[in-house]
């Protein structure tokens, strides 16, 4: 193993979150989701059916990179797209009963992820909001303390405001 010591923070970070996102994806395969088909049902959860579009925006993917998600989403029934009324152009997705089912087993599989929750540790929690605050405000145009106060961000910490850019 590497002498993890010797490492700055920003490469544990980045080496943190892909081992993390590999070990959600072996372990949400079973249940027949991904990780970023997740973080889709958590918002569509958490703020009801909306356009692929405000979705991406708020997931802070490109649309077309939301489309493939959810493409597989609907496909196991985990979404509903129907034709917008006010766009007949576009689609608003909800999650559905199967999707919420899933969504709940997920955060099963979150908090056992690392053996001690140290994936749901508040402390742990804490420094990286304060990590994507700080980093995200210039490119998400907002302030830092504006993110801080929760002001103009969900309730998980993304800005959903008009501002807010659309980025991979």
């Amino acid at each position: 193993m590497p002498d993890l010591e010797q490492w700055p923070t920003g490469r544990l970070l980045t080496t943190a979150a892909r081992l993390v996102e590999h070990a959600w994806n072996e372990r949400l395969v079973d249940i027949g989701v991904t990780h970023a088909g997740v973080i889709a049902l958590g918002v569509l959860a958490n703020e009801g059916a909306m356009t692929q579009a405000s979705l991406a925006q708020i997931v802070r993917v490109q649309a077309q990179t939301m489309g493939k998600t959810l493409s597989r989403l609907e496909s196991r029934g985990h979404v509903t797209r129907v034709r917008n009324d006010l766009d007949r152009r576009s689609h608003m997705v909800s999650i559905s009963p199967a999707g919420q089912q899933v969504l709940e087993a997920s955060a099963d599989i979150e908090r056992t992820l690392v053996a001690g929750g140290g994936l749901v540790s508040e402390e742990l929690r804490d420094h990286l909001k304060t990590v994507i605050r700080e980093l995200g405000a210039p490119r998400w145009n907002y302030t830092a303390a504006g993110a801080a106060s929760g002001e103009g961000a969900t309730a998980d910490g993304s800005d959903t405001g008009p501002a807010a850019t659309v980025s991979s």
